[in-house]
């Protein structure tokens, strides 16, 4: 792998141009669907039954997580998304569905079944810090009669999508039947893959579009051990090359972001949050804003860029968060001037 290229600046014409083009998108998010809980309290005294704090509720609140999320986040930065994904036949799923119909009445391919609980994480919050997390969810593979529907209703919308995104959080919808299936058919109608992977399913994402792994994910499927001191470079290279992805893009942080493409060229992004209060969901920023970038024509170098500034935004607020157009432009601006 040669020497990291400098990283690409965008014009503010540029930019103006791909943002302009966000609303002409259409996406389809498949993957995992989470339901994300928050307990907002303070802490005052530790508990006296067990060296714990002793969190005093305030508040509670509702976010859409995993592929939900993702969703989320390419409405609010306006384009055109669909989401197809399973929930249980429960309380936590029929709040999912609301939350979904609050943000686009296009049609979804959401999926009830009634075996496995809609996947719940309960953060408890103090102070703005996470005090401890507890999950409700059911790992297992999704049933065969849940993959056909999933099959199904990706091949219906196919023709007229820019762009699929695969939000896979491991917790049994995506299969390697499915990803063999989506590559075939994406592949037949020139729609690009984005994939926000998780380790123990790298196998399946080979010829993606582009994935989008953590640096310790990256490290992992490439193959070295997570307490390895192995260069991003040489990591990078290897897990391009062995999946045969257009390209590669390592987020790595508070060092940024790392890009490898298929021609042998590279880029290491510098980070831009200026302060970190949470990271959650910032992984989800990232393939969102990636998606849409490329689905308005810009480079696979541009779009990284702008994926670094939406993730520098949403680690700067607490909890699932999510990005707006005006807020791009906003620190592009200040960014440029």
């Amino acid at each position: 792998m040669k020497t990291p290229l400098p990283v690409p600046a965008i014009s503010s014409r540029k930019l103006k141009a791909y943002l302009s083009r966000f609303s002409d998108t259409r996406i389809l998010v498949v993957g995992d669907l989470i339901l994300d809980h928050y307990i907002w309290g303070t802490v005052n005294r530790v508990s006296p039954e067990a060296p714990v704090p002793v969190v005093h509720v305030n508040s509670e609140s509702y976010r859409m997580g995993g592929a939900a999320n993702v969703y989320h986040n390419i409405g609010t930065l306006g384009g055109q998304v669909e989401l197809c994904g399973v929930i249980g036949d429960d309380s936590y799923g029929k709040q999912i569905l609301k939350d979904i119909r609050n943000i686009s009445k296009q049609r979804t391919g959401i999926f009830i079944d009634r075996s496995r609980p809609t996947i719940k994480k309960t953060r408890v919050i103090a102070h703005n810090q996470q005090i401890v997390r507890y999950d409700v969810e059911q790992r297992e593979k999704i049933a065969s009669s849940i993959e056909r529907k999933i099959i199904r209703h990706v091949d219906s919308r196919l023709p007229d999508l820019s762009c699929i995104v695969i939000s896979d959080y491991a917790k049994g919808l995506i299969t390697e039947k499915l990803m063999r299936h989506i590559q075939e058919q994406a592949t037949r109608y020139g729609v690009p893959i984005i994939v926000d992977p998780k380790v123990e399913h790298m196998s399946y994402y080979a010829g993606v579009t582009v994935i989008t792994p953590n640096y310790l994910e990256a490290k992992q499927g490439a193959g070295f051990l997570a307490s390895q001191q192995i260069p991003i470079q040489k990591i990078g290279g290897a897990l391009q090359q062995g999946l045969d992805c257009q390209a590669v893009v390592v987020t790595r942080g508070e060092e940024g972001m790392s890009i490898f493409e298929k021609d042998d060229r590279s880029w290491t992004i510098p980070a831009v949050a200026r302060q970190v209060y949470d990271v959650t969901g910032a992984g989800d920023t990232v393939v969102s804003t990636l998606a849409l970038a490329l689905s308005a024509k810009a480079s696979i170098a541009d779009a990284a860029v702008i994926a670094n500034q939406a993730a520098g935004i949403v680690v700067g607020m607490v909890g699932t968060a999510t990005v707006t157009r005006d807020q791009l432009q906003q620190v592009f601006s200040h960014d440029i001037a």
